[in-house]
């Protein structure tokens, strides 16, 4: 009985939290009623967000209402877990509702679309070119929000030790202050900063105010959702392309080092591994897609490398936008590709993909062994690296952690390929669109449709929505919520 009455404080917390959340996600659906200044006739669509965010804020006053801890609670992070897996849930199935009331497509294809704005994905099967103003601002809210767990952040700000849990199970266990509250504020002003700018330079560059503020913030977060079916290629404009690569950049690297480099300190941001990982991949994968793929296919030597720049930083920020369509690429430039959407971002960022601290440290590990391998059998050997400003030295289960994660995230990618070949696609697109999916991207060499099979599509939003919370918070989350629903009944 007094585990019981331990269990029920804890789930008051849980749901509390989860209340607040939902509360939070209630009152972000209504910002698309901002465009009803520029756009008034979209006012036929109010209802479309209006019910789903007062459904959403609702719920949430009632969650903290009914489901009030009788003591101070600070929660375990698989209890954040737990917090982050239902809020997740639930505000993507309520952010589905506007697609399937203003665009009227299926609860399938509905979720698809919430699911790749808040996984800052952005593969679509939405016609940007006959949707209005609102969907489309509507989308890239959605990329914004989910990029930096704004949800989630808010609400650390606001609970104070609880926001430890679920930041780390959100995967945002770096902190940029001691402070939980304090780290948010300062994650907060980042974000918007990045938001802000990215506008303004857009805006400069020849962009509308409506184009550049959806693409701003879908630069940012990593998301890759445009108002336009060519992308930033629509514009073909060497201006807008440059504004774009530093926003991307800047979305790549996690929180801490952008914090660093506000901060003009740079001897740490050049110590980071994923800082140098890029300043290699970068490069090589530049000079490999422009003298064997862009070359030949743009004549143009300018036009060549802007394209070999762009695609290869849009693919390992996992961000999405493209210049160019992919139906003519060979087989090399597809491979890298594919390859640079599997690495993904930096960690504790808004990128997804296998991260680029684990490849870092992967090659580390494999310089380690080699030279274990040239010195005395008995001599004890370092294994120093740096993470933020903190010179740590790896440990085996840091190791088998990283070694677990990349197996899994491989494994998952090798399934979901072949259930896009069992479908019909080529090994190629397959390997490509599901790589696109996993790893949070969102560029397409044109499998992801409306017209597509409903298994594929429901393959690649589990996709994305594993590849946005890493797997373990899901699997742990679950197991949590079954070991404890088993003790609540018994």
């Amino acid at each position: 009985m007094r585990e019981k009455e331990y269990l029920k404080n804890r789930y008051n917390a849980i749901f509390s939290s989860i209340g607040m959340i939902l509360l939070l996600s209630g009152l972000l659906m209504l910002t698309p009623f901002l465009v009803l200044f520029a756009y008034p006739g979209e006012a036929v669509h109010l209802l479309a967000y209006g019910v789903p965010a007062g459904c959403l804020g609702l719920t949430g006053v009632l969650m903290r209402r009914l489901f009030r801890p009788s003591s101070k609670v600070t929660l375990s992070i698989q209890e954040g877990g737990v917090i982050v897996l239902i809020s997740w849930m639930v505000v993507i199935l309520f952010s589905a509702w506007p697609f399937m009331a203003v665009l009227g497509i299926p609860f399938s294809r509905a979720v698809f679309e919430s699911v790749s704005g808040w996984t800052t994905t952005g593969l679509s099967i939405v016609d940007v070119a006959a949707a209005g103003p609102m969907i489309l601002l509507w989308r890239s809210i959605t990329q914004l929000a989910g990029g930096a767990g704004l949800a989630i952040i808010m609400m650390s700000a606001i609970v104070g030790p609880t926001g430890v849990s679920i930041s780390s199970a959100e995967g945002r266990s770096d902190q940029l202050a001691p402070h939980v509250r304090q780290s948010a504020r300062l994650v907060l002003i980042i974000y918007s900063c990045y938001a802000v700018v990215g506008t303004l330079a857009y805006r400069m560059a020849g962009m509308s105010v409506f184009d550049a503020v959806n693409h701003s913030f879908a630069a940012v977060s990593t998301g890759g959702f445009s108002t336009r079916v060519e992308s930033i290629g629509y514009w073909n404009s060497p201006v807008i392309e440059a504004v774009t690569v530093p926003l991307m950049l800047l979305g790549n690297l996690s929180f801490v080092t952008a914090w660093f480099l506000w901060r003009g300190k740079l001897r740490l941001v050049v110590r980071n591994g994923e800082v140098r990982l890029l300043a290699v991949l970068i490069p090589i994968s530049v000079a490999a897609l422009f003298i064997f793929t862009c070359r030949a296919l743009y004549p143009q030597i300018d036009k060549s490398i802007r394209v070999a720049v762009f695609e290869t930083i849009t693919a390992i920020t996992t961000t999405g936008f493209s210049t160019v369509s992919y139906g003519n690429w060979n087989a090399l430039g597809v491979f890298v590709l594919i390859m640079l959407m599997l690495i993904g971002g930096g960690t504790c960022s808004t990128a997804g993909g296998i991260k680029q601290f684990r490849v870092y440290l992967v090659w580390k590990l494999v310089v380690w062994e080699i030279r274990r391998a040239l010195i005395p059998r008995t001599a004890v050997m370092e294994r120093p690296i740096w993470e933020g400003n903190r010179r740590i030295f790896v440990d085996d289960a840091r190791v088998r952690m990283v070694a677990v994660f990349i197996f899994l995230y491989l494994g998952i990618y090798g399934i979901g390929t072949m259930i896009l070949c069992i479908c019909g696609f080529s090994l190629s697109d397959s390997l490509f669109e599901f790589a696109s999916a996993i790893g949070t991207v969102g560029i397409s060499v044109g499998v992801t449709s409306a017209k597509m099979p409903d298994i594929a599509l429901w393959a690649e939003t589990l996709a994305m929505f594993l590849g946005r919370l890493e797997f373990f918070v899901v699997v742990i989350s679950l197991i949590k919520l079954g070991r404890d629903g088993r003790l609540a009944i018994a």
